[in-house]
């Protein structure tokens, strides 16, 4: 059996960042999981005294350094962060700033924000919480923007790991709808790149395994999209890789989603190779 790797998969630029600035910063805790994948988090605790906490208030006196994740926090437990006596390293992934910026100045100019995305994700409660008034209305899809009463003058914004194509069938209903509707590109290149791989690769393959944590969005996008071309897993770890999954396969697919590190993957090839 072939094991091909996507042209494009794993860490991006903001993931990358977070992680070396993680490791730059030993015996310091980030607020809330630094990256959405646990064997990673699992490294940097062991080798680097990187820990995490749920909430500031577990940040007690013998805490020093506090990173902000990757994802980004919501704007009030900023500021609380640095009224505490402790050293706030800031590694909210720049792309994810940038849908904070757009919040914070389109409510500022009166304009409804619409975001494409999930309400629970910790970037979308960042991102939701920079508006300076309360009307912010966050769907996964069209038809959830029925039940809204909306303004003429909308602000379009989308978390940075979703599907452009969801993206623009959003889009295409609100500029159809409403007067003024003013559409930011937020949705992250590396998304855009590894998204594109899959779709490639899975057209090609036999069998698709991605990479990652189950609780990272863009790892469960891909898995989606690979799984309307080829049978298709997604796993975190080599544990989870069964025998039986490649009998008579000829092209197994390799990708990662974009918190999910090398080492691991590499690990995952072999214990594929182990099995067949």
């Amino acid at each position: 059996m072939l094991i091909k790797k996507a042209r494009s998969y794993g860490f991006c630029f903001g993931v990358k960042r977070a992680v070396e600035i993680a490791e730059n910063s030993k015996n310091a805790v980030t607020l809330g999981p630094l990256i959405h994948n646990p064997l990673e988090i699992e490294r940097l605790a062991k080798n680097y005294n990187v820990k995490y906490v749920n909430s500031i208030d577990e940040i007690d006196e013998g805490i020093k350094r506090v990173i902000v994740r990757t994802h980004g926090i919501p704007k009030e437990d900023l500021e609380k962060l640095h009224l505490k006596n402790v050293e706030v390293i800031d590694a909210t992934c720049p792309f994810v700033k940038k849908p904070q910026e757009i919040v914070k100045s389109m409510s500022k100019e009166g304009y409804d924000i619409v975001i494409f995305g999930d309400e629970k994700h910790p970037e979308i409660k960042g991102v939701k919480s920079y508006a300076t008034h309360n009307r912010v209305f966050v769907v996964l899809n069209k038809d959830e923007l029925k039940k809204f009463k909306l303004k003429d003058k909308i602000a379009l914004i989308a978390q940075t790991t979703r599907k452009i194509d969801d993206y623009l069938d959003i889009a295409n209903y609100l500029i159809k709808n409403y007067k003024e509707v003013r559409v930011f590109n937020t949705i992250c290149n590396a998304t855009f790149e590894n998204q594109d791989a899959v779709r490639e690769l899975s057209k090609e393959a036999d069998i698709m395994i991605i990479v990652g944590g189950k609780n990272s969005s863009n790892t469960k996008q891909l898995y989606n999209i690979a799984k309307e071309n080829c049978e298709s897993y997604l796993i975190e770890s080599e544990d989870e890789v069964k025998p039986e999954w490649f009998l008579k396969k000829e092209v197994c697919g390799i990708s990662a989603g974009a918190s999910t590190p090398e080492w691991l993957v590499e690990k995952i090839i072999k214990k594929i190779k182990d099995a067949i």
